[in-house]
């Protein structure tokens, strides 16, 4: 309406004006009439606006003089004005008239009031554009609202509804994201005032806000959703029922029009349970009523709603409404498929945000696990996989459980979900390991699982394991050492069955290789009808090992198609199925013939998809010769014990055995592999083990890969067929076939070995062990009686009856005797073998307990120490495992860590290795110890490591090797053992140790041998001993010469108390030795080598037994094979051969020519360290036992007969570590009367030849007739009393 063109009076336009009839303006403020322009309106406006700003409620007097220009301003001139800044400043004087004259506005009338408000409203658009110059204006009029909630003057007419929602309708339509907080907290304050303090929200004026919260307005402006969403918080405790009532209408009564946003109840719900639940608190019950609707479609909005509700992340609505939660988990049994399938996809949700719900999801899922219809069993799967995958905690065994079930449902789609979630889970938890070793454990079944399901009969089943296990279990892009490693304790750990199916999975690719392979074949031969009916029958093979054979074989012919026509593809698949063909060509080669099959212009292509099924299957993913050279390395990790075997969960000797078998497996898919010389070096190494499974599995390989290595690998040959006679005739039946086996696929002169086998497989062999079920009764009841005695003594933990005496002097009796009291040679050397070791384990078990170590004597001491360098390698082994356990518990005293010194005459390398490893393992506990408690400086002498030094050297000086102070060989040898023990305690200079075990040594020559103090041999040999260890401490540390920290105390059971003014500075060591000793000058060769040369038939010669009288020898294995010590026995001596010789072998037959040398020059040998010991050294003047290298060698003594040339001087025994053999005409005699001989240390010795009348030495209480001369020649010695 234009007011300018039609003006009124100015009693109209003033409406009620004061008693003259004039109207009160501000000073400086004209009147305000129509007649003015419109810009000098605004401009009186302002003044007028800044006036009644700047008025109180306490101003009477104005009050009173501006109540005519506050009901002039109310007119319909200014309501109506079409000016939007005259509406403005006029809404702006209004809301200030409202704020002055409260709580009562000058307003009387209804009508008048709701225009007013209407008005004020209109012109609260205005705060959309912050960017306004007037905004200012715009947030002051809304400000000042909100503060004097102006709007609470309309709860007096009856239509202020109307009013109500066009201001709420007016705010959520202005408020954007350019508005600050304040304006939102204003809008919240005028609204929230409105909601609180009213008589109740109207369905209009809730719709106003609920409409915000639909998800179409929500995305349009996400500003109202927030300020609805704050505003409903705010009200919670008034508006909660007006929206339980709107609800109760729409759901229970089914009353749609009571508002327009009946159709998005479930919406609103939602969203309104994220806001707060307590909106919600009597609208729950309805949707409890609503789920159990006749209709299946309200049943499904009801269940995706609640599901959503249940499953939200912060949402406690199943533990606070467990009615509404136990009817909701009803509905996993509805009979309506889609809802059974929305509860199932719910569960995954509600399984990873309230793991506590699992245990009410498992019955119910368990269910649907076999529910009928096949979709609802596969979103089972995906539910649990997917809460699996987030975190494995989230879902139980059970849950995994149902998983594990459907990898044999019916249907191929829920099998292959099953199998490939599992396979995800495995690699995921045990590959990579991602929630630590717990997790891993618990899904450890998984690759077992899997490999079963290849039993299945459906060629997809088989398909998707192969799949599984080149991308899961064992990824073929890994690194090779990676994949090796896992491979290598992935087979470690599979049960039997799943092994057998892995191997049979290897074995059907390998088939199928072959059979491309003579596909290939075939084409390269001429056409004709035969070449096409057989060429037809291999495709048709090939076919059925494809997916759905039926449409493989139309898939497969035109494949042969392209085959025939493209000759490079055929060079590209001869290449991927090449036995030579490494895993990166193969990858290579794959997509090379898949590129060259695509068609760009067809995206799906089903034949190629089947050519690559084909090529998955032959390609060579996992295994080449790098991969098997990764795996033996793994293997003598295992066998080294430096591998990570037990962090992968699997023990040494499982890994070793499941690593031959895999490798067995191997030998026959992949035999081309394994031609290298490292790795046939491994595989002798697990010949020579003890255990019969490695060892069986070790020549099977050799077997099925070795038809090269008589023209490839001489080497490997010539140490090979010792190896496999003495297995033929010694081993196991499973060992003795296979090895027959071995040697017809191997050698050409296969005739000849086999008849040396079974000529010799008639005669006797004498076994220094035995397995368990071939001991003797008897035997069995002895080593029991000895455990017997020692589990009483120390149950009685006190010696007052003197019984533990008397038990120490049987156990050292059977030590001396060698293990046969009666003497009547009655028992089996592997007999005799069970007795020592049982014996020399009950000292150790009795030292254990203070009250008997005590009355251990040095004498019996020495006895025990002796067992560890017994000539049987078990006893040695077994005696040193049960050492070091008691050592490292701290159980033992510390004089028996000495005893490992001792190892370093062990001629097998793993022996030496192993005490090494013990020795550094007792230090470091034992210096650990020692920081953690200190309360354990005050027993160092029994503590600190570096205090073995003294039983060390005292248990050489009586080391019954050592029998002459002044022999370099014998001084070589103390050297070696008492470096092998200073290596490891001089490893770090703690303390200024080095200084500490110098000064001991040098003490211990100010004393004398409390064991003989009176005996100047036994006090020289103490003070050789005591020099050589000084030499070995001055010339491997520069920090010895420092003073030590505090003068070391020595033990009184083996060293008296240093005399006074006594001095001793004499060197008992040559200059010229101790530089023999430091330098490592070589020991003299033995006269005779021995070599390792096939026989031809015309070269035999007859048999020669050995006979009982003659001298026992242990020969090396490897040491008859090495070439560099067969040359050298060449030169020195005649060419012999010797065949089947091993470890503790007794009565060998040999077969031996011998061709006379002459004029034989001298040839300088080189020294031959400790871990050559075993590969190179035939005759060691050291005394050493000769044994195989390995821990499972047979122990067999041997006795040989060696025809020499009589022009050639005869060949001196050959002295060997270990006790000295009695003779045959010993007999019954009694100990012998000269007190100065010393009895037998429990080690064997061979007859020492005239030039070396030093070395021979009793090793028993009697002595050989034959010996009773010399021995009388011989200076007195102290002898042991065994009576102590």
């Amino acid at each position: 309406m234009d007011f300018t063109a039609q003006p009124k009076p100015a009693t109209a336009l003033c409406g009620v004006v004061s008693a003259d009839g004039k109207i009160a303006y501000p000073p400086g403020v004209k009147e305000i009439t129509d007649k003015i322009t419109t810009d000098e309106m605004i401009k009186r406006l302002k003044m007028v606006v800044k006036t009644f700003m700047d008025m109180d409620q306490d101003s009477e007097d104005e009050k009173q003089q501006y109540l005519p220009l506050a009901l002039h301003l109310a007119s319909e001139f200014f309501l109506r004005n079409p000016n939007k800044d005259v509406r403005l400043l006029v809404a702006c004087c209004l809301a200030d008239i409202f704020r002055i004259y409260a709580p009562e506005a000058p307003y009387t009338s209804h009508d008048k009031l709701k225009d007013i408000f209407l008005f004020i409203t209109r012109q609260l658009k205005g705060l959309e554009d912050t960017k306004s110059p007037q905004f200012n204006r715009y947030f002051y009029l809304l400000e000042n609202l909100a503060w004097v909630k102006s709007y609470n003057i309309c709860f007096e007419l009856e239509d202020c509804n109307e009013i109500f929602i066009q201001l709420f309708r007016t705010l959520f339509s202005v408020i954007n994201n350019s508005h600050n907080k304040k304006v939102q907290m204003h809008m919240l304050d005028l609204m929230s005032s409105i909601i609180m303090e009213g008589d109740g929200v109207t369905q209009e004026l809730l719709d106003s806000i609920l409409i915000n919260l639909i998800p179409a307005h929500k995305n349009l402006n996400k500003q109202s959703f927030d300020l609805a969403k704050v505003l409903l918080k705010r009200t919670v405790q008034t508006i909660e029922a007006c929206i339980a009532n709107f609800f109760n209408q729409v759901l229970v009564l089914g009353r749609s029009s009571v508002s327009d946003l009946s159709e998005h109840v479930f919406d609103l719900i939602q969203e309104l349970f994220a806001i707060d639940p307590h909106l919600l608190l009597s609208v729950m019950p309805q949707l409890e009523f609503k789920l159990k609707s006749n209709d299946g479609e309200e049943r499904l909005a009801v269940v995706r709603l609640l599901a959503k509700l249940f499953g939200s992340k912060d949402s406690d609505l199943a533990t606070q409404n467990r009615p509404l939660w136990q009817c909701f988990l009803g509905r996993f049994n509805d009979i309506h498929v889609p809802v059974r399938l929305e509860s199932v996809k719910f569960a995954s949700h509600c399984l990873m945000n309230h793991p506590d719900l699992a245990k009410d999801l498992t019955e119910y899922l368990k269910v649907r696990s076999h529910d009928p219809e096949e979709a609802i069993r596969h979103d089972v799967i995906v539910t649990i996989i997917t809460a699996a995958k987030r975190d494995l905690a989230l879902v139980n065994d059970q849950l995994l459980g149902f998983v594990r079930e459907r990898t044999l449902d019916k249907r191929w789609r829920v099998r292959k979900e099953a199998m490939m979630g599992l396979a995800q889970l495995y690699k995921k938890y045990c590959l990579h390991g991602e929630a630590g070793k717990e997790a891993a454990e618990k899904v450890s079944w998984i690759k077992d699982k899997l490999l079963h399901i290849y039993y299945q009969n459906s060629i997809d089943d088989k398909l998707l394991v192969e799949k599984i296990f080149a991308q899961y279990l064992v990824p073929h892009n890994l690194e090779t050492e990676e994949r090796m490693k896992c491979l290598y304790y992935l087979y470690a750990s599979l049960d039997p069955n799943a092994v057998k199916a892995l191997n049979e999975m290897w074995k059907c690719q390998n088939m199928l290789r072959s059979h491309v392979r003579e596909l290939l074949d075939l084409h390269k031969q001429p056409t004709s009808e035969a070449n096409c009916s057989a060429m037809f029958g291999k495709l048709m093979t090939i076919a059925k090992n494809l997916p759905d054979p039926g449409k493989a074989q139309d898939f497969v012919k035109k494949f042969n198609q392209v085959l025939g026509d493209d000759e490079k593809l055929r060079s590209q698949l001869e290449l991927l199925i090449s036995p030579t063909c490494s895993c990166k060509q193969a990858d290579v080669c794959v997509r090379e013939i898949a590129r060259k099959l695509a068609n760009p212009k067809q995206p799906t292509n089903p034949f190629l998809e089947m050519v690559k099924f084909l090529l998955e299957r032959i390609a060579p993913v996992h295994i080449d010769s790098e991969a098997i050279s990764a795996l033996v390395k793994l293997m003598n990790k295992s066998i080294e014990g430096t591998a990570d075997d037990e962090e992968e969960g699997v023990s040494p000797d499982t890994a070793i055995r499941s690593g031959l078998e895999l490798l067995k497996v191997l030998s026959f898919t992949h035999p081309t592999s394994f031609h290298s010389a490292e790795t046939y070096e491994s595989l002798l190494q697990c010949l020579r083990m003890e255990d019969d499974k490695v060892a069986e599995a070790a020549i099977q390989i050799f077997r099925n890969t070795g038809h090269k290595i008589e023209t490839d690998l001489p080497q490997i040959r010539s140490t090979l067929i010792p190896i496999l006679h003495q297995k033929a005739k010694r081993g196991t039946p499973h060992q003795a076939k296979q090895a027959v086996h071995c040697i017809h696929a191997i050698f050409t002169n296969k005739e000849v070995q086999l008849a040396q086998i079974f000529e010799s497989t008639g005669e006797k062999n004498g076994k220094l062990w035995s397995p368990d079920e071939e001991v003797s009764p008897e035997v069995l009841a002895k080593v029991q009686a000895i455990k017997l005695l020692v589990r009483w003594l120390l149950g009685m933990k006190n010696n007052q009856s003197k019984s533990a005496n008397s038990t120490l002097r049987l156990l050292s009796a059977m030590l001396v005797s060698e293990g046969d009291l009666t003497e009547q040679k009655r028992i089996s050397k592997s007999d005799m073998s069970r007795l020592r070791l049982a014996a020399g384990s009950a000292i150790m078990k009795l030292a254990q307990e203070p009250c008997y170590h005590e009355i251990i004597t040095p004498e019996q001491f020495q006895l025990c120490a002796l067992v560890i360098n017994d000539e049987c390698y078990q006893v040695r082994q077994i005696f040193a495992q049960k050492l070091h356990k008691a050592l490292v518990k701290l159980l033992l005293p510390l004089e028996y860590m000495a005893i490992f010194a001792l190892c370093a005459k062990d001629p097998v390398k793993e022996r030496r290795a192993h005490a090494r490893q013990c020795l550094l393992k007792n230090i470091s506990i034992r210096r650990e110890y020692i920081k953690q408690n200190p309360m354990a400086t005050e027993k160092l002498l029994s503590l600190l490591p570096e205090y073995v030094v003294p039983y060390m050297i005292h248990l050489l000086a009586h080391d019954p090797d050592f029998t002459r102070s002044q022999d370099v060989d014998q001084l070589r040898d103390i050297k070696e053992c008492l470096w092998f023990m200073l290596e490891v305690l001089m490893t770090k200079n703690e303390n200024n140790s080095h200084a500490f075990m110098k000064k001991m040594a040098e003490n211990i020559k100010l004393t004398k041998d409390a064991q003989s103090p009176d005996e100047s041999k036994t006090n020289e040999k103490l003070y050789t001993v005591c020099d050589v260890a000084l030499c070995v401490i001055n010339s491997k540390s520069a920090l010895c010469n420092a003073d030590s920290p505090k003068d070391p105390v020595l033990p009184m059971k083996f060293f008296t108390q240093p005399e006074k003014d006594f001095c001793n500075d004499k060197s008992y060591i040559s200059e010229e030795t101790r530089v023999l000793l430091l330098t490592g000058k070589p020991k003299p060769a033995g006269v005779l080598g021995a070599v390792n040369k096939p026989l031809s038939a015309t070269g035999r010669k007859p048999y020669v037994r050995s006979t009982g009288a003659e001298t026992g020898s242990n020969i090396n294995v490897n040491s008859e094979l090495n070439p560099s010590t067969g040359n050298r026995s060449r030169e020195q001596s005649s060419e012999a051969v010797e065949t089947g010789v091993s470890e503790n072998e007794e009565n060998p037959v040999r077969i031996i020519s011998v061709t006379p040398v002459k004029n034989i020059d001298p040839v300088k040998n080189k020294e031959i360290n400790s871990d050559q010991t075993t590969q190179g050294n035939i005759s060691s003047d050291r005394g050493k036992k000769r044994t195989v290298t390995a821990a499972g060698a047979e122990n067999i003594q041997q006795k040989t007969d060696e025809k020499v040339d009589e022009s050639g001087p005869p060949a001196p025994s050959k002295p060997r570590r270990g006790r000295r053999p009695k003779s045959e005409s010993q007999g019954n005699a009694t100990k012998n009367d000269d007190i100065n001989k010393p009895l037998g240390k429990g080690r064997k010795r061979a007859a020492v030849s005239q030039e070396s009348p030093g070395g021979l030495e009793a090793g028993n209480a009697k002595a050989p007739k034959l010996q009773d001369i010399a021995k009388k020649a011989t200076p007195a010695e102290r002898q042991i009393d065994l009576q102590r």
